[in-house]
């Protein structure tokens, strides 16, 4: 008796536990979460639903669905690779990708691609318009044209990714390399820049001060003739004759004739003194 009273007891216990763990189950495979900033592709026995489930609560069927949630906010992608320049030199280059998968789309990302889509879709994508973009340019151009590159680089991804629900935000280049021989060729050519940009600043700087210093000689003479014009405006015959008295050491000149004969002015002038002295004396006597 006893023994028949503890298995209806067990029954009755057991049994609603039982039942209650199946409840729990069943609403454990009936109920799903999506989580904030992903969308849940539904998958019914292996099949790929167009439903889309946004973030939050949702209900599927236990056990014969499913649901995979794709990250639908904006991921970072770093992707190196190599490319050639205009000039065929070779570039080394990190990028830094910035996605983001459309939501509407989802179901059929992950229906065409999986999940690994990345892999499948935007690295071959950044390759091949790299290398198109790179192409455009020399290598030193592709240092100094950086953000039209990776403008270039925005462009063409969208344009290869957004039919497949992808969708570029920002492309940004981390690093350009280039092979040890064009670094020397670039650090020669600009030593060479550098040297060509010295002399013709001495050059300058030697035309410079030769053009002042005729300059400051075309002032001087131009000076120089202003003052001899101002002196030979002041010059009168009354000034002139006075600077030649001044000058006058009381000789007068000798005149020379001809080799044979010289002609001694001052000895005349004391002959004719002495012929009127002696004229005067005689004049005298006869008185």
């Amino acid at each position: 008796m006893q023994q028949t009273l503890s298995k209806i007891f067990n029954k009755k216990v057991i049994l609603p536990i039982l039942i209650v763990i199946v409840v729990i189950i069943l609403l454990a495979n009936c109920i799903t979460i999506v989580s904030a900033g992903h969308t849940g592709v539904l998958v019914t026995l292996g099949k790929v639903e167009e439903t889309v489930f946004q973030e939050g609560l949702h209900f599927k069927a236990p056990f014969i669905q499913e649901v995979i949630e794709i990250d639908n906010r904006i991921t970072k992608l770093e992707v190196s690779t190599e490319a050639f320049s205009k000039d065929l030199q070779t570039v080394s280059t990190t990028l830094a990708i910035n996605y983001r998968v459309d939501t509407s789309m989802s179901y059929s990302i992950y229906k065409n691609v999986g999940s690994d889509y990345e892999m499948v879709l935007i690295t071959p994508a950044v390759n091949e318009v790299l290398k198109a973009t790179v192409a455009q340019y020399t290598a030193e151009e592709s240092v100094t044209n950086r953000t039209l590159i990776s403008d270039g680089l925005l462009e063409g991804l969208n344009e290869k990714l957004n039919d497949s629900g992808l969708y570029i935000t920002d492309v940004n280049i981390i690093d350009f390399d280039f092979s040890e021989a064009y670094i020397t060729a670039i650090e020669e050519k600009q030593v060479a820049q550098q040297q060509l940009l010295k002399a013709e600043t001495e050059k300058e700087t030697t035309i410079t001060n030769a053009e002042a210093e005729a300059e400051a000689m075309k002032i001087q003479a131009e000076a120089e003739a202003e003052a001899n014009r101002i002196l030979s405006e002041s010059i009168s015959d009354e000034l002139v004759e006075y600077y030649k008295i001044e000058k006058w050491d009381g000789k007068l000149p000798t005149i020379t004739g001809s080799s044979s004969m010289m002609l001694d002015v001052s000895s005349i002038l004391d002959s004719s003194d002495e012929s009127s002295d002696s004229t005067t004396v005689s004049e005298s006597t006869a008185e």
